[in-house]
C-alpha cells in the first residue's frame, strides 16, 4: 500500500452565493477520495438546514488524516466568518474571509497538505469593491504560485484554452504578444500530455480578427504575431493548426481533428463551450505547480439557499481534480 493521498481542498467562494449550497449537495454522496472544505462550519450547517439536507460536520486541521466519507458527512477546516452572511445578499465585508480561506487552500497545495484545489465562485466586482484588485481566481492563484497560467475549460466533447483571460476587449490586441502566445502553447501542449494523458495533443488555434485577418485587410495580428509563433511551434514538434477564423473553428469536422482549441480571448471561445456544456463544464488552470479546478458559473445569488442550485459542474470539478491529482488522465481520453 502506498502513502495515502492528501485531501482535495475546496473553497466555497462567496459565502452569500451558491458555493456553500454546492458543498452541501456534494456531501450527500459518498466519496472515495477525501476532500476538505475551508469554511465556517456554522455557515455550512445553516445552509444545510435551509436545503433540508442531513449533514454531519467532521472538523479537520492540517496534517490530520482523512478517510473516504459516507454520504452525509463532510470534513471542514474551520475558517470562521467575521460577520454574519445571509444567502443571496452580497456583502463586501466577507471578502477578506473569502480570500483568507483561498490563501490557506493555496498554501496547503504548495506544502503538500492538499493534493488539489477546487474553488467555488466569487464576485469579481465585489472583491474590487472591498479594495482588493482582482481580475479572477486564475490570475490571483498564479501570483501566489508562480508559473505561466493558462485558463482552460473542459466540457463533454470540447476543451477551450485562452491566450488572454479577464481583460477588457479593447486591451486584448496589445496583450497578445509573441512571447506570451509561445509560452501559452508550450504550457497547453505540456499539460495536455502530462496531466490529461494525450500523447500528441492536436491544438487548433483561432485568429484574433474576423476571417483570421483576411490576409491583413481586417487586422495584422495574425501575420505579425500568431502565424510566426505557430511556424516556430510546428518546427519544434507541436501539432498546432491555424490561425483559423473563429467562426468556423468550432464546426464538428474541425473539432473531431483536435484535442483543444486555443481562443485568443475570453468571449471568443467560452460562449461555444458553455452552449455545449453549461453546468457540466470545468474550469482548470494549467501551467501552475498545483492542480486547480473550478465550476463554470458565477455566484448565482438568486439561487443561494433556495434549493434550486444544481451541482453538476461542482461534481465535475471535484472529479477532475481527483483524476489530475492521481495522474490518471482518464477523463481526457473520454471527451
Amino acid at each position: 500500500m502506498g502513502k495515502p493521498l492528501s485531501p482535495i481542498a475546496v473553497t466555497p467562494g462567496d459565502p452569500a452565493g451558491v458555493g456553500p449550497d454546492l458543498v452541501v449537495l456534494g456531501a450527500q454522496r459518498a466519496r472515495r477520495h477525501p476532500w476538505v472544505v475551508l469554511a465556517d462550519p456554522e455557515l455550512i450547517v445553516q445552509r444545510a438546514e435551509r436545503l433540508g439536507a442531513r449533514l454531519r460536520i467532521r472538523p479537520w486541521t492540517p496534517g490530520q488524516p482523512c478517510a473516504p466519507t459516507p454520504a452525509g458527512e463532510l470534513y471542514v477546516w474551520p475558517h470562521p466568518l467575521t460577520n454574519p452572511v445571509a444567502p443571496g445578499h452580497a456583502d463586501p465585508r466577507a471578502v477578506p474571509d473569502t480570500l483568507r480561506a483561498l490563501d490557506a487552500g493555496i498554501r496547503a497545495c504548495l506544502d503538500g497538505g492538499a493534493c488539489a484545489l477546487v474553488t467555488g465562485p466569487v464576485n469579481k466586482a465585489l472583491v474590487n469593491a472591498a479594495g482588493v484588485p482582482f481580475t479572477g481566481h486564475t490570475e490571483y492563484i498564479a501570483e501566489r504560485t508562480g508559473g505561466h497560467p493558462v485558463m482552460m475549460l473542459t466540457a463533454p466533447g470540447l476543451r477551450v484554452a485562452l491566450a488572454t483571460t479577464h481583460l477588457p476587449l479593447a486591451q486584448v490586441p496589445s496583450a497578445l504578444s509573441a512571447e506570451g502566445l509561445r509560452r501559452t502553447l508550450q504550457v497547453l501542449d505540456r499539460d495536455l500530455r502530462a496531466r490529461f494523458g494525450i500523447a500528441t495533443p492536436r491544438i487548433l488555434v483561432c485568429g484574433l480578427n474576423p476571417h483570421a485577418g483576411e490576409n491583413g485587410h481586417l487586422g495584422r495580428e495574425e501575420i505579425e504575431v500568431i502565424e510566426p509563433v505557430l511556424r516556430t511551434a510546428r518546427a519544434q514538434g507541436l501539432a498546432v493548426t491555424g490561425p483559423v477564423p473563429a467562426d468556423t473553428a468550432f464546426t464538428p469536422s474541425r473539432l473531431r481533428r483536435c484535442d483543444a482549441v486555443l481562443a485568443m480571448y475570453h468571449d471568443q471561445g467560452l460562449p461555444v463551450l458553455k452552449h455545449m456544456g453549461f453546468g457540466r463544464a470545468v474550469n482548470v488552470t494549467l501551467g501552475l505547480p498545483i492542480v486547480r479546478t473550478s465550476v463554470d458559473h458565477g455566484t448565482a445569488y438568486e439561487l443561494a439557499g433556495t434549493g434550486e442550485a444544481r451541482a453538476e459542474s461542482f461534481e465535475a470539478a471535484l472529479a477532475l481534480a481527483a483524476e489530475l491529482a492521481v495522474g490518471s488522465g482518464t477523463r481526457a481520453q473520454r471527451i
